[in-house]
C-alpha cells in the first residue's frame, strides 16, 4: 500500500521556525515528483514548494512567491523523505500542510498533478 505521512506541525510564535517531514512508502521514491501544499480555512489549496530528482537531471526545487526566501524544501532519496524547513513564520502561514507525490509529473505546482496525499499536519503561527 502507498503511504504518505507528514509530521512536524505544531504551534509556533511569529518569527519562529518549524521543520516538516514527509515519508513515502510503497512507491519508487526517487522517481516521484514531490510537493507541499497548504490549506487554510475558507481558502483554496495553495502551492508551497515542489521538488523533483532523477539520475539524469538531478534535483530541482520550486517555491511559491509567498514563501520564497523563508522556506526550504529538501529531499533525501536514501530515506524516502522530503522536508520543509519553515523560517520567519507569520500568522499568514497558518494552515494544514499536505505532502503530495506524483508518478507522472515533476515540479508541478497544481494539486491535480499529484496522485497521493498525506493526511496533513497542522501549523499554527501566533502573533
Amino acid at each position: 500500500q502507498v503511504q504518505v505521512v507528514e509530521s512536524g506541525g505544531g504551534l509556533v510564535q511569529a518569527g519562529g521556525s518549524l521543520r516538516l517531514s514527509c515519508v513515502v512508502s510503497g512507491l519508487t521514491f526517487r522517481s516521484l515528483g514531490m510537493a507541499w501544499f497548504r490549506l487554510a480555512p475558507g481558502k483554496e489549496r495553495e502551492f508551497v514548494a515542489a521538488s523533483s530528482w532523477s539520475w539524469i537531471g538531478g534535483g530541482n526545487t520550486y517555491y511559491a512567491d509567498s514563501v520564497k526566501g523563508r522556506f526550504t524544501m529538501t529531499r533525501d532519496n536514501a530515506k524516502n523523505t522530503v522536508y520543509l524547513q519553515m523560517n520567519s513564520l507569520s500568522p499568514e502561514d497558518t494552515a494544514v500542510y499536505y505532502c503530495a507525490a506524483s508518478e507522472t509529473r515533476a515540479g508541478a505546482t497544481i494539486p491535480s498533478a499529484y496522485d497521493y496525499w498525506g493526511q496533513g499536519t497542522q501549523v499554527t503561527v501566533s502573533s
